[in-house]
């Protein structure tokens, strides 16, 4: 019963399979973006431990960041969870590698 009543609400059975393809494309997604996005963290934590910016580029994390928040704009206009998780944290990340390397980097 309750897969009829799951299937009442598309037109067909390409929607529902199109609905349940797409489910496993953002599960895939969301494996990619917590991947992805913890790697980025290390990165943020010994910078700002050591307090050693000196191998960060500026432009580099500067380029970097408006990707980010345009891949984050992005994620929001395809209603896209993983991408917005991902993209969420990264901004944050990346901002601070920033802050750290215009802070640090005077010394």
């Amino acid at each position: 019963m309750a897969s009829t009543d799951k299937l009442c609400q598309y037109h067909n059975d390409e929607e529902y399979r199109l609905e349940l393809e797409l489910h496993h494309i953002e599960i895939i997604g969301f494996a990619a973006a917590i991947l992805t996005t913890i790697a980025f963290l290390p990165q943020v934590y010994k910078t700002w431990k050591t307090k050693d910016v000196s191998a960060l580029s500026l432009p580099m994390l500067i380029l970097f960041f408006i990707g980010i928040v345009l891949w984050l704009v992005y994620g929001f206009y395809k209603d896209s969870p993983s991408m917005i998780f991902a993209n969420s944290i990264t901004v944050v990340s990346s901002f601070l590698l920033v802050y750290f390397k215009i802070t640090y980097g005077k010394k």
